[in-house]
Parts: C-alpha cells; sequence; structure tokens
C-alpha cells in the first residue's frame, strides 16, 4: 500500500477512532498492509508495526454461562483463559462466542474487532499484562490498522476490569 493510501485509509474514521476522538483521549493510528492468509492477524500486526508481540493485544469474544456476551482482551503471543475470563466476570463456565454473534454485537469484523466503538457496551476484561506497557496496540476496528493507547485509557474507555486472563 502506497504512503497516499495509508494516510487517505487512516483518515477514515471507524467506530472506534471516532469514540477516541470524542473522549479527547491521545492515541495514536498504525495503518500496516495487512494479509488475509497470514496465520495470526495479531502477529502479523506486531512484525508489520515493528513492536514487541507482547505489547499487541487482541479483542476476543466469549458467550459467559450461555448467554451473556464478554470481551477478553489478551496479548497476541497467548490465548484467552476461558475459565479465567468467566471467573473475572462472577459467571462459571466461558466459550467462545459464535463468530456471527461476535460481529453483530460489535459491529465490526472477525479479525478487525475493536474493543471501542462497539455497538453496545459489553463487560470487558484487559489481561492484567497490559498494564506492564506504557501503552499498547489494538485494533482500530478494520483489518490493518491499530490504535496505540494507553491501558489506564483503554480501561476507562471500556470500563474494563483487569485479570490474569491469558495464557502463554
Amino acid at each position: 500500500m502506497s504512503d497516499v493510501a495509508k494516510k487517505k485509509q487512516a483518515g477514515k474514521g471507524t467506530p472506534a477512532t471516532v469514540m477516541l476522538e470524542r473522549a479527547g483521549v491521545p492515541f495514536t493510528l498504525h495503518p500496516y498492509d495487512h494479509h488475509p492468509d497470514a496465520e495470526s492477524y495479531g502477529l502479523e500486526a506486531a512484525a508489520a508495526l515493528g513492536v514487541p508481540a507482547e505489547q499487541v493485544f487482541k479483542t476476543l469474544l466469549a458467550d459467559v454461562d450461555a448467554g451473556r456476551l464478554v470481551v477478553g482482551i489478551v496479548p497476541v503471543t497467548g490465548s484467552l483463559d476461558l475459565k479465567a475470563l468467566a471467573s473475572a466476570v462472577g459467571g462459571k463456565r466461558a466459550v467462545m462466542a459464535d463468530v456471527a454473534a461476535a460481529e453483530r454485537s460489535t459491529g465490526y469484523v472477525a479479525g478487525g474487532i475493536s474493543p471501542l466503538g462497539q455497538r453496545k457496551l459489553l463487560p470487558t476484561v484487559i489481561d492484567q499484562s497490559a498494564t506492564t506497557h506504557a501503552t499498547i496496540y489494538v485494533s482500530a476496528g478494520r483489518r490493518g490498522l491499530d490504535i496505540e493507547i494507553s491501558p489506564k485509557h483503554l480501561v476507562e474507555l471500556t470500563a474494563a476490569s483487569t485479570a490474569p486472563i491469558a495464557r502463554p
């Protein structure tokens, strides 16, 4: 993608960037060339942006206790511990949410789900490792576009809690 195309793409707001701009929260947009055949979109983002993979987080949705959608945000270097996520929100059992349900609830396409600007505010838990970084990277709501934001601001804007919900 050319520099002009990247600037043009970055200039288009997503619900996540609109939310951040309205809130007056500092953030940086990072567009990168996304390849649909990438084995891991998150690891692809880390490599393309030249940042440590532990600093790039993925947004996943789980169905807790058969009926309550919950957002889990974990480093791309690991996976979501469903039992820990359920426990963090006072539930007993969690399974990964159906992709169609996740897309319908958030308004984003799988692989580009942002924790910010979702259609409705869902209970959100961010892995506690996020707090060890000055900034972290999350999807801006489109594949090939990440937001760099402080974990503190992400917690505030999503009304999230932090807990150890990632497995290596």
